[in-house]
């Protein structure tokens, strides 16, 4: 059964006959019969006012002006924007809000494929849909309806993605302003890179709000939104979207040097090419920047605690070393926010590894679950691997920028389960 029910009459034209209404009455009489008890939010969405022809002429009417639909009305919320961008995603703000999944969308034959091609856009697989034909012809011409559309072409659906970006560029940040978090140790005559932090985004569900950098099928946070979030990110800090690269993550230790072929899967990335931007996730798992201002020459690794102790912080390096002739006393690193000790903890058998590194990674060592510093451990390795200890910015320590404990500044997966927002660590070549 579905949790909720939306009518599609967006781009449908009431006429002005009585039976126009009295039919408009029944389909929705209908729909509160099947669905009222169990679904959690009914709603309707129209093109501002349902417009009444009369004469050939278009004059507004009210939805509630017709008689006996203002009390049926009243258990169904009317959602009316002028474009259906901003209907659908008034509508996912409000089935969000409820944490809804399941959604039947009763629409007209000659709207659907349409509505599912702003569906998918606008949704990620977190959501079920189900599609009912809305019935919308009867004796008296109960709606005027436009030629049947059975595809999409391409330049249809350029245009659908044209009005969801119009339309959330036109929204406000949220939570704050756009924070970008950088380093006095990386040349900003020689490199554009930073941290981000939560705030200044679009992402309104309270977990992956605001700035939330990455989607993926299980997040409530579609492709769109995170496209615009990282647009955003661009201008502010000078890089070009279309040459922007992210770490696919599989918590290990494998580093792609740009220019050779991709792998499927890869913690770190290194590159000496101008103007590409390089970037690796982070939500209590460390994002690491590493810089060569000598031979130009940078990347990115993301350190889990897996990853920490596979050693992918010094395979970037090695990577650098190998790839373009870097010297290992020449390599900046930056360690960017991530949980800190204070907050994660690892069975007993993991956290043994890291106090086999250095008892001083971990604390309460005896407990069934001590606390690891992935930090700490990080920089012992960066340090055995030749990294000078002057060149290594440890952002927590200085800053005191644990991702756990701060919920105004950072996304957290300790913190906030599985639905968790994602920031960012970034780097590129000034062209």
């Amino acid at each position: 059964m579905a949790e909720a029910v939306l009518i599609d009459f967006f781009g449908l034209q009431f006429n002005s006959q009585k039976n126009s209404h009295q039919a408009l009455l029944k389909t929705l009489d209908t729909v509160r019969f099947h669905h009222a008890a169990k679904a959690k939010f009914l709603c309707i969405m129209c093109y501002n006012n349902i417009s009444c022809e009369r004469d050939g002429a278009h004059n507004n009417c009210e939805l509630e002006g017709s008689n006996g639909l203002s009390t049926l009305l009243r258990e169904f919320e009317t959602v009316s924007n002028p474009s259906m961008a901003a209907s659908l995603y008034t509508i996912k703000q409000k089935i969000d809000e409820k944490n809804l999944s399941s959604i039947k969308v009763i629409v007209s034959m000659h709207r659907k494929t349409l509505l599912k091609a702003f569906i998918d856009q606008l949704f990620t697989s977190v959501y079920n849909f189900e599609f009912e034909d809305l019935q919308v012809t009867s004796r008296g011409g109960l709606l005027k309806q436009s030629t049947e559309v059975s595809m999409i072409t391409a330049q249809e659906v350029e245009a659908i993605q044209n009005e969801i970006q119009t339309y959330l560029r036109s929204l406000p940040a949220l939570k704050g302003e756009l924070t970008i978090i950088t380093s006095p140790l990386i040349s900003a005559d020689i490199f554009l890179h930073g941290f981000t932090t939560r705030t200044g985004g679009i992402s309104y569900i309270p977990t992956l709000s605001s700035f939330n950098l990455f989607s993926s099928s299980k997040r409530r946070d579609p492709k769109v939104v995170v496209q615009e979030n990282l647009r955003r990110l661009g201008n502010a800090a000078g890089f070009n979207v279309e040459k922007f690269y992210r770490i696919k993550t599989d918590h290990a230790n494998d580093v792609w040097i740009m220019g050779r072929k991709e792998p499927e899967s890869y913690d770190g990335i290194t590159t000496n090419q101008r103007g590409v931007t390089i970037a690796a996730l982070g939500a209590d798992c460390m994002p690491i920047v590493f810089a060569d201002p000598v031979k130009k020459a940078c990347g990115v690794a993301h350190s889990g605690w897996k990853g920490t102790l596979l050693g992918v912080a010094m395979a970037t390096v090695n990577a650098m070393v190998t790839e373009y002739g870097c010297s290992l006393e020449d390599i900046i690193v930056v360690l960017g926010p991530s949980v800190g000790p204070c907050c994660f903890t690892l069975p007993r058998e993991s956290a043994k590894e890291f106090h086999n590194l250095d008892p001083e990674c971990v604390r309460l060592f005896d407990s069934p679950d001590p606390y690891v510093d992935i930090r700490k451990a990080t920089r012992i390795l960066l340090e055995r691997g030749g990294i000078l200890p002057q060149n290594i910015q440890d952002l927590n320590r200085d800053l005191n920028l644990c991702t756990s404990c701060h919920p105004d500044k950072f996304f957290s997966h300790v913190r906030d389960g599985l639905n968790f927002g994602t920031q960012i660590g970034f780097i590129s070549i000034r062209e």
